[in-house]
């Protein structure tokens, strides 16, 4: 990742969608999870249909991840150039920010970027190899960016966001039946957290949808943030859970190759539920 930084992003595309057609074959079990979650998700499309999407989906992943490179070692003139960010100005005039980003592959780019500009904080997931979890929290963190692990527990999110800090949450996954809600993912129930509802009404804080899309060969990445959402939180925990998975659904329908799916989405199921996986 050190030495591929230092070629052309056109390069380090190819280089990074080559190393993912191989993943795709070597790790068995997150094929098998990806092919499950497109199974359920896009019943509609053909079993080739979704074989190319998940394909597709590990050229796509293997990029965003091999590409961290460049913002973990490279300079601020690098990263502003690599990534491209629209709606900045839905950022300006709130005491109090959530930037809502769902786990678009691309995400990793767009925290260096916006923590170029603005102090900002985010969970994290603790890593099972502690040489990448310290390198990931070094990389992260190297513009002044606040991280701490999610067993820190929302009380740590309040403090921060109270504080006046950026917070940079994605809570699009399935963390487990605490605080979570099921409500329907492409028709599917999905365990999803109340978080970002709690968060934002607890604190007051507006809440700016931001999405990633990595752009083909060396186009680099373009960050688009949405204006606030308005009437949010509803007070209704199931409709506030839905309304994010719809807007996450309508930006899959954009890109679908570059969704999470990897990640067991759909591992928590209702009581009596088969599993999938």
């Amino acid at each position: 990742m050190w030495l591929v930084r230092l070629l052309p992003l056109s390069v380090q595309a190819w280089i990074g969608g080559a190393i993912g057609t191989t993943l795709f074959w070597l790790i068995p079990e997150r094929r098998k999870v990806t092919r499950i979650n497109l199974a359920k998700c896009f019943p509609q499309k053909s079993a080739d249909e979704r074989e190319q999407l998940a394909r597709a989906h590990f050229r796509v992943f293997t990029r965003a991840f091999l590409e961290q490179g460049t913002t973990w070692w490279s300079s601020p003139e690098r990263i502003r150039e690599m990534v491209r960010v629209e709606g900045m100005e839905h950022l300006r005039g709130h005491a109090k920010t959530i930037v809502f980003s769902p786990h678009f592959v691309g995400f990793e780019a767009t925290l260096a970027r916006l923590g170029l500009e603005l102090p900002i904080s985010m969970m994290y997931s603790r890593q099972k190899n502690p040489l990448f979890e310290a390198r990931l929290y070094k990389g992260r963190t190297r513009f002044g960016s606040v991280m701490f692990p999610r067993q820190a527990g929302i009380k740590r999110s309040i403090e921060i966001i109270n504080s006046g800090t950026l917070h940079y949450y994605l809570p699009d996954l399935d963390f487990g039946p605490k605080r979570s809600v099921f409500v329907p993912f492409f028709g599917v129930l999905a365990a999803t957290v109340t978080g970002l509802a709690y968060i934002a009404r607890t604190t007051g804080a507006a809440v700016v949808p931001c999405v990633t899309r990595i752009l083909p060969g060396g186009g680099g990445y373009r960050a688009r943030l949405y204006p606030p959402w308005t009437d949010f939180p509803s007070g209704d925990d199931h409709a506030d859970a839905r309304r994010m998975m719809a807007f996450i659904e309508d930006r899959i329908l954009e890109m679908p190759e570059q969704y999470f799916w990897l990640h067991k989405r759909f591992k928590t199921r209702p009581p009596g539920e088969a599993r999938f996986y």
